[in-house]
């Protein structure tokens, strides 16, 4: 670091997520192999959709994006953070943070963008099936994804861009294991506060509209459902609707959690704790999720499975 209000340095120091070294092996073995996990889950799923043509539906092809940016996220994370364990200077480049940031905020929003398109399909299946195969063209899915894929792009680049126009002369060391938005702005002696509403107002833009559109989605699915006479018909209805639930409300309770809350009640600690579950645990369960109790899913594995058998 050199002397002024700007950043000299090409790179700054990741402290990861602790600064004991007889830890480090440890969980070098742990997330290597949750993010094995989360490759073969995610990457399985995705080939699984891929060649079954009967899951060639709107909710499995909304399903593979997820299972998609899974996969980016994690990988995102995952291979910077796993190679530092290991490290004995844990430095990553200017640039190299950046793309990161850009990355993670990009995916971030597609994940949560996509959970709200799902929910809508779900809604429309549910309350709607007569008119399910119109309302959810296959066109309609593509420009709703690309769509979703394109406000991701360009919600990372504005909180790029407001982030790296900062002076970081405090320190070019971030108390985090990635490239993220809040320990960046820690580091700042610039005025953060336009930083802080343009982050706020995107947060609130993103994750809340798309909390309120699957929270509203789900009143309007529990409510049909209630209207269905087979009690076990109800019953397996809501146990689908409650791990879901249970997923979305992880996720973005860890969102709202960390991006909502204000700079003085800001803590690094518990930054990492709910990062780490959202960038790496959930990716991992998420394929557990989705496929566990999904009997369509179970006999897609099995007719890919018998085929399998039969050509060897």
């Amino acid at each position: 670091m050199e002397k002024g209000n700007h950043l000299e340095a090409t790179k700054f120091i990741l402290s990861g997520l602790t600064d004991r070294q007889e830890l480090q092996v440890p969980l070098f073995v742990v997330f290597l192999l949750i993010y094995g996990i989360t490759m073969v889950g995610n990457g399985g799923m995705i080939l699984l959709i891929t060649i079954d043509p009967q899951l060639h539906t709107p909710m499995y092809f909304f399903l593979s994006n997820l299972f998609f940016c899974d996969l980016c996220l994690s990988s995102i994370i995952s291979l910077k953070m796993l190679l530092n364990f290991l490290a004995q200077r844990k430095s990553i480049s200017y640039t190299t943070c950046a793309v990161q940031m850009s990355l993670f905020v990009a995916f971030s929003d597609v994940e949560c963008l996509l959970l709200a398109g799902m929910a809508y399909d779900r809604y429309v299946a549910i309350c709607n099936p007569l008119l399910y195969t119109v309302t959810m063209s296959r066109q309609l899915c593509k420009q709703l994804v690309a769509g979703v894929y394109a406000v991701g792009l360009v919600d990372s680049m504005i909180h790029v861009c407001f982030t790296f126009r900062l002076s970081f002369c405090r320190s070019n060391i971030i108390n985090h294991f990635f490239c993220d938005i809040p320990p960046l702005l820690v580091l700042s002696c610039s005025d953060t506060l336009i930083n802080e509403i343009v982050m706020f107002t995107l947060v609130c833009c993103i994750i809340v509209s798309s909390l309120v559109t699957v929270l509203l989605s789900y009143v309007y699915i529990t409510s049909t459902i209630l209207q269905i006479r087979s009690a076990e018909g109800r019953c397996k209805a809501f146990s689908t609707c409650i791990f879901h639930l249970t997923a979305v409300v992880l996720l973005f309770g860890t969102f709202l959690f960390m991006y909502l809350c204000p700079t003085s009640s800001y803590s690094m600690d518990m930054d990492k704790v709910a990062s780490v579950f959202y960038t790496l645990v959930i990716p991992m369960l998420n394929p557990l999720i989705y496929s566990l109790r999904n009997m369509e899913v179970k006999e897609a594995l099995r007719r890919a499975m018998n085929k399998l058998l039969t050509n060897s």
